[in-house]
């Protein structure tokens, strides 16, 4: 598991999120084409579904287990995140003014789960990595029911969610993959070990081609209100961390646990708002909001990251 997380560590993972971002931008044709009736588009959902998968192959059957070991700190990491993300997204999303299409894209990105970087983060920060992967883990197995009930309550105003088809699209999207993979780490280590290696790589490819086709797509509105969008999003992540920080600070969980809880309430998994977006709702405006946060998220998880990690030692000293 820690050669895992050491080689993801050290890709330059935002570097080439904002390589994608801005291509998407300034190029969109790379990332609209079509071919004989079949859109680009249409490879988010299978690209979600290899990240989805990358991620199952790095769980075991103990990270599920591990709940009953910690139960108070993934019960307050996850209530966090489907309670205070959507509340910010809707609130910033008042704040700033924006159009419905694009308020409801800040809502679904605050409505999903935590994001399969949070690990890779909280291993940088010197967090509780086994508590990271159990509650993004539970998060996510969670998601097919939670995040179509928090849309309908925060982003049925802007937008019409059907609960049903989000929860079927949720359960093909993610969790099946998941799934798969875990099994797959179960019953096929020797072969899982041998591709693991480069699991990082190919996910790390996935997001960025999700960013750079959801930022082709909508082009000419990111264009519009990209500055307010990235207002909101940027406010909504930065109160994340305060807000998940604060709360397990306040129920007396340590250093390493309030970290954990911080990081995976301000990065969300932005892979499965675009896919809901794009193949549920039908909107790629809709989807920006995801497009715009996750790059923002990259980069203000990192920095956070690297300030804890040369601030670990008199902080966690004190605590052990």
């Amino acid at each position: 598991m820690t050669r895992f997380w050491c080689s993801v560590s050290k890709i330059p993972f935002t570097f080439w999120v904002l390589v994608f971002a801005i291509c998407g931008y300034l190029f969109p044709w790379l990332f609209t084409w079509n071919w004989e009736g079949w859109e680009l588009r249409e490879a988010i959902s299978p690209l979600v579904q290899v990240i989805m998968f990358g991620m199952g192959v790095t769980l075991t059957f103990a990270d599920f287990s591990r709940v009953l070991k910690m139960p108070r700190a993934v019960l307050i990491g996850i209530v966090c995140q489907y309670s205070i993300m959507p509340f910010l997204a809707w609130w910033f999303a008042s704040m700033f003014q924006l159009e419905t299409e694009v308020a409801a894209g800040l809502i679904l990105i605050g409505s999903s789960p935590g994001g399969v970087s949070s690990n890779v983060i909280a291993y940088i920060a010197r967090a509780n990595v086994p508590l990271s992967v159990t509650m993004t883990a539970c998060s996510t197995l969670l998601s097919p029911f939670v995040t179509p009930l928090v849309m309908k309550f925060w982003a049925d105003q802007y937008v019409s969610i059907e609960f049903l088809p989000m929860m079927r699209s949720i359960f093909l999207m993610i969790l099946v993959p998941v799934l798969l993979g875990l099994l797959a780490n179960r019953y096929a280590h020797q072969i899982v070990e041998k591709i693991i290696g480069i699991l990082p790589v190919i996910a790390m490819f996935a997001i960025c081609v999700i960013i750079a086709i959801t930022i082709a797509l909508a082009k000419n509105e990111l264009a519009t209100v990209g500055l307010a969008l990235l207002g909101a999003a940027a406010c909504q992540n930065a109160s994340g961390y305060v807000l998940g920080y604060g709360v397990a600070r306040c129920l007396k969980l340590n250093q390493r646990d309030c970290r954990t809880v911080a990081l995976e309430v301000g990065i969300q998994n932005g892979g499965m708002a675009t896919g809901l977006a794009i193949h549920v709702l039908k909107s790629p405006v809709i989807a920006l909001g995801s497009a715009v946060f996750g790059p923002w998220s990259a980069i203000s998880s990192s920095v956070l990251a690297s300030y804890w990690k040369r601030s670990s030692s008199a902080e966690l000293k004190s605590e052990s």
